[in-house]
């Protein structure tokens, strides 16, 4: 089972744990890295979430995000195919870095693609093809192995 998580999935840990959504979809997230950690599921990183993480002021959570992509199973570059994907999720209404990690879990073929971001959430599961699905942390926690 292979698994993109977005970058506001990845970083939902270091949100506002105050929230009971949050603190809910934190613990799916771990829950999840965990799973990966033990080698039950494969999670794939993609060149778009490198240059997310670039963009993070916070050290910690910049460095977080780094520890996860150097640990990867699986890597997805942005090739001329991605991009062209990237481009009609664009025009169909998805922000373009949105897009990128869309297009970047369709190429790798992942089991599910997961977000945290509810308008982005919304779009991708009209929008993904349909061997992948499009999953909330707490619906991707549904669907992992024991």
């Amino acid at each position: 089972m292979k698994i993109y998580l977005d970058s506001c999935s990845l970083q939902r840990p270091f949100d506002d744990q105050a929230q009971v959504r949050i603190a809910t979809e934190t613990t799916a997230i771990l829950g999840t890295l965990a799973l990966w950690e033990s080698d039950k599921i494969i999670l794939v990183g993609s060149e778009a979430l490198e240059y997310e993480a670039a963009q993070i002021p916070s050290l910690e959570r910049k460095e977080y995000m780094n520890q996860v992509l150097t640990k990867v199973q699986q890597f997805v570059d942005i090739s001329n195919e991605v991009e062209a994907r990237a481009k009609y999720l664009v025009q169909k209404g998805v922000r373009p870095l949105d897009s990128l990690h869309l297009a970047c879990a369709e190429e790798a073929n992942v089991t599910y693609f997961c977000t945290c971001d509810d308008k982005f959430l919304k779009k991708a599961k009209l929008l993904a093809k349909k061997t992948i699905e499009v999953v909330s942390p707490l619906e991707l926690a549904t669907k992992l192995p024991q």
